[in-house]
């Protein structure tokens, strides 16, 4: 027919030798198998057309296609049938495996969806040997088959049921353990009481005559002339940083510093009611922490009250002004102060920005009357600060109250210095009911030491 003719005529030459080539080693390989297995049924095949299924002794037969075949029409036929692991291929020329590494690089390329790339790697490596498909896959196959071959299954696991009289009987066992406390390094001091943890593990280390250097030798240590139980009782004068400052000058000064007669009077007199609960707690940490009053003073949450906490907050507030095509905004800052006292009480002040923190501090106490200054109680309960009562000094009518509860926590360790809003709200006086505040602009206050409230 006309048509048949005008369509082998427009077929690619280099499509009509692969499928010649490939039936060739189909025809080989079909010879090879039937003389070594004896028998007489061909090896099935699945070819690219079904004329060349039925008759595989015929030549190939053409498909109706005016466009060349992409790269996956042409090893459709190899696919049919890979060949095994097991079938030694020809050592490939420098020229071939250059192509399959461009064919490889195609294949990952399209598997990233980079189509473009993957097209023009894929002409070229067919341009440079039409077989590169074929010589891809048969170099996939065997690195598949050492890898197979290399890698040792895995054991298979044995699962066990249990049963639910024996699930009670491991409950029962691992209720009646008795779970030990951690290891945790103690010494004794040089003097009263006891160094556990990390300071524990490193004095055990050093000898046990220390004394005070001169950075200078040809100058003497006139503080090494006085006895020990003398300089801590000048330590006792110090508060706790300037103890901690002295205890950093040299490892004698560490070990007087860690006596618990220096700490024992600090910690009795900041750790009682509110800070804690009853007298009680305060005997179980002192077991807890095994008479180490310095870690007890450092570790256990606290309130300070040798400065202020000051929350600085701001929001945006829209404004009005004469062009109607700008928007005016507004950032509005505020300051909130909070003072506590030993004896329970707490200042909380809220200022504007027209007050700065230097002017407000020396007018925290209880002679002030000012918009926005209140006086409550508070007391600790672990880490939660609760705040309550915080009523307006000198106001005849008072209908409603305030109340927090706010978070302590200490960066670093031991400073106690920062408060997070957990609870604001507002009671009114007469039934007890509590409504909520919006916390959106609220931020944590921080910690400022003042040196006359220490």
């Amino acid at each position: 027919m006309p048509v048949s003719s005008q369509v082998v005529s427009e077929e690619p030459d280099e499509l009509v030798r692969f499928r010649q080539q490939w039936l060739e080693e189909v025809r080989s390989k079909k010879k090879a198998s039937s003389s070594q297995d004896g028998s007489s049924a061909p090896a099935a095949i699945t070819p690219a057309s079904t004329s060349t299924s039925a008759h595989p002794h015929s030549p190939p037969a053409h498909h109706p296609t005016h466009r060349r075949p992409s790269h996956g029409a042409l090893s459709s036929p190899l696919l049919g049938k890979r060949p095994s692991a097991s079938v030694t291929p020809a050592p490939m020329g420098p020229a071939l495996q250059r192509a399959v590494e461009i064919y490889k690089n195609a294949v990952h390329h399209e598997q990233r969806g980079e189509l473009d790339d993957a097209l023009r790697l894929y002409r070229t490596a067919f341009r440079m040997d039409t077989n590169v498909d074929r010589a891809y896959h048969l170099v996939e196959e065997q690195l598949k088959a050492v890898t197979s071959s290399g890698a040792s299954a895995p054991p298979k696991a044995h699962y066990r049921k249990t049963s639910a009289g024996n699930v009670d009987a491991i409950v029962d066992g691992l209720g009646s353990m008795e779970l030990g406390l951690a290891h945790v390094p103690v010494v004794r001091a040089r003097g009263e009481g006891l160094v556990t943890g990390t300071l524990a593990s490193l004095i055990s280390a050093w000898p046990i005559e220390l004394s005070f250097e001169a950075e200078d030798l040809q100058e003497g240590v006139p503080i090494n002339q006085l006895p020990d139980e003398l300089l801590m009782i000048v330590i006792r004068l110090l508060d706790h940083t300037a103890i901690e400052r002295f205890a950093r000058v040299n490892r004698k000064a560490r070990v007087i510093a860690l006596d618990g007669s220096i700490w024992r009077p600090i910690v009795y007199f900041v750790l009682k009611p509110p800070q804690i609960t009853t007298e009680e707690e305060l005997e179980k940490l002192v077991s807890k922490y095994m008479t180490d009053y310095r870690r007890i003073y450092i570790e256990h949450p606290r309130v300070r009250y040798d400065g202020v906490y000051i929350a600085v907050c701001h929001y945006i507030r829209n404004g009005l002004g004469e062009n109607a095509w700008v928007n005016y905004s507004h950032l509005i800052t505020y300051y909130r102060y909070l003072r506590f006292l030993p004896d329970g009480q707490v200042y909380s002040l809220l200022a504007n920005e027209e007050l700065t923190p230097q002017q407000v501090i020396p007018l925290l106490n209880p002679g002030l009357r000012m918009k926005g200054f209140f006086i409550g109680t508070w007391y600790l309960d672990g880490t939660a600060v609760h705040v309550e009562d915080l009523l307006e000094p000198g106001a005849s009518d008072r209908r409603y109250s305030f109340q927090m509860i706010l978070e302590l926590r200490s960066r670093p360790l031991g400073r106690w210095n920062r408060l997070d809003f957990r609870e604001y709200d507002s009671v009114h006086i007469g039934s007890g009911e509590a409504t909520p505040l919006a916390l959106k602009n609220e931020r944590p206050f921080w910690f400022s030491k003042v040196r006359s409230y220490a």
